[in-house]
């Protein structure tokens, strides 16, 4: 396990920037184009085999579709549903590797209901028991433990009532409770990886552009400045997701729109489990609630065709909100409205299209894909965030033999993550929960280093940054010192989630301000 006092997974402005101007000093092994969750675990993959690495964004870590997922660490069960299984699988296995190696203080057991109401008649209760059946064989395939994923099963109308105390109770009669993964956050899932990356030496540079692309190297623009340096490197991947056609021009994507809702924790009291509803219609398609740790809930998911323009914020639409708000009303006793919404995000799919599809984007596999353009860039599109391990490693795999580089053999199978303890490690950590969840054995370092850092005593680091939410302001700080926050916008909407929601983000704004300078000078 990394050390978490050690500063070689230390990311903030003065490494950035020393990193910045080494970065044309020598010809490095491999350059990589986007720090979302696959670019970060590409940098992590080579580094840790050896390699010499820089890895660059045009804004932030988990800048993009990876801070705009579930954040769940999905079994595979709904592309088993269509037929995917080698898909399937692989998702299981990289689910187990994070939910027991790499990341276990990142995810979770997450409690998953399916209330067995009028919408779904018995045929379809017995087919999707039948799935959850074969998403249990899939654990147990993929060698994750029981303990950490019970077994499905049916729940009586009391059990019903009791996990989800707000359910429809006309037509009622049971339900069906299953496990699947939950992450703590999905870009604290990305700013771990490129933190481990740091630690093995990679170059992570945040707010640098790349233009110019080829497989030999890149011109890095420095977003901040405006000054430009030339980057040789012998292999280039390309992991920048929905934009990865601009990088290299000729890539077919299909991007699909996925939108969420965020409602406080008030608008559905007593829910402790995540409750999914039927998309009227689909045979395998649901709605869900998903309880947060910081009294949030979030409600999704859409899968609608994105359109030819990609912006760098996505933006949901009016119609899958209303959607949303529908579809999962048909199973609470009291619909939700538009004003039980304190915010919403949507995240853009890097879908591939295959040749001759004209289909909805839901039917799109999302099996990943490496492809080596007639330049020599490598990219890796598709997939799924959990699955990144795997997408890194194919596209390091490609990378070195096309350049012909040496590269020990990938292990980031048995690599974990900054902070990554057992459970029961974590169990033990002297620390608040809020923290350990977070940061996991990292905790107790982080509040030393925020009050080190800014002089504050722990009581008043402890203290949330907004009223009614958890974020505290110890978190602020770490994100600056140690998580290479640059500005308002990386310390709210990346290395916390306090932006959001508009009303949350306002009220944080001046403290957030605050913590940079006082940091940052």
């Amino acid at each position: 396990m990394t050390d978490p006092a050690s500063d070689t997974a230390r990311l903030d402005r003065s490494r950035r920037d020393r990193d910045l101007d080494a970065a044309s000093d020598e010809q490095v092994d491999l350059l990589v184009i986007g720090l979302g969750v696959t670019g970060a675990g590409v940098a992590l993959d080579a580094a840790s085999r050896g390699l010499s690495v820089v890895a660059v964004d045009a804004h932030d870590i988990a800048f993009g579709t990876s801070r705009w997922s579930s954040k769940l660490v999905h079994g595979g069960l709904r592309y088993l549903a269509k037929g995917q299984v080698g898909v399937a699988h692989e998702s299981a296995v990289e689910r187990g590797i994070l939910m027991t190696r790499t990341a276990p203080h990142l995810t979770h057991p997450m409690p998953m209901v399916i209330p067995l109401t009028d919408a779904i008649p018995r045929r379809q209760e017995f087919l999707t028991m039948q799935g959850l059946r074969a998403g249990d064989v899939l654990r147990m395939t993929a060698r994750t433990p029981v303990s950490l994923l019970p077994r499905p099963r049916r729940l009586s109308v009391e059990q019903t009532i009791s996990h989800v105390p707000n359910v429809a109770r006309d037509g009622l009669r049971g339900g069906l409770l299953s496990f699947d993964g939950q992450l703590e956050d999905d870009a604290r899932l990305v700013v771990a990886i490129a933190r481990t990356a740091a630690a093995h030496g990679a170059r992570i540079l945040t707010h640098a552009r790349a233009l110019d692309v080829t497989g030999r190297g890149a011109t890095l623009r420095d977003e901040r400045t405006g000054s430009t340096l030339s980057v040789r490197a012998r292999a280039v991947v390309n992991a920048t997701g929905v934009w990865a056609g601009e990088v290299v021009p000729g890539l077919t994507l299909k991007p699909s729109r996925g939108t969420h809702l965020v409602l406080s924790a008030d608008t559905l009291p007593g829910v402790d489990v995540a409750v999914s509803a039927p998309v009227p219609g689909a045979a395998s398609r649901f709605v869900f609630t998903l309880p947060q740790d910081d009294g949030r809930v979030y409600v999704g998911i859409t899968d609608e065709p994105a359109g030819s323009e990609i912006p760098d914020v996505p933006t949901p639409d009016e119609s899958e909100i209303e959607f949303l708000l529908t579809t999962i009303s048909e199973i609470f006793q009291h619909a939700l409205t538009r004003d039980d919404v304190a915010g919403a995000y949507a995240g853009l799919r890097p879908l591939l299209q295959p040749e001759g599809h004209h289909g909805h984007t839901a039917d799109l596999s999302r099996k990943h894909a490496v492809v080596t353009s007639d330049t020599g860039v490598v990219t890796v599109v598709g997939g799924k965030l959990t699955t990144y391990r795997r997408m890194a490693e194919d596209a390091v795999d490609t990378a070195v033999a096309q350049a012909g580089v040496y590269a020990a053999p990938c292990r980031t199978a048995h690599l974990p993550l900054v902070g990554a303890a057992s459970r029961n490690e974590l169990g033990r950590v002297e620390a608040p929960p809020r923290l350990v969840s977070r940061y996991g054995a990292e905790a107790p370092a982080v509040l030393a280093a925020a009050a080190v850092a800014t002089g504050r005593s722990t009581e008043e680091l402890l203290e949330p940054v907004v009223d009614g939410l958890s974020v505290t302001k110890a978190e602020l700080a770490f994100g600056v010192t140690h998580e290479g926050a640059l500005d308002v916008e990386d310390l709210l909407d990346r290395r916390t989630r306090i932006g959001l929601v508009e009303a949350d983000r306002e009220a944080a704004e001046s403290t957030a301000q605050e913590m940079l300078a006082g940091l940052t000078g």
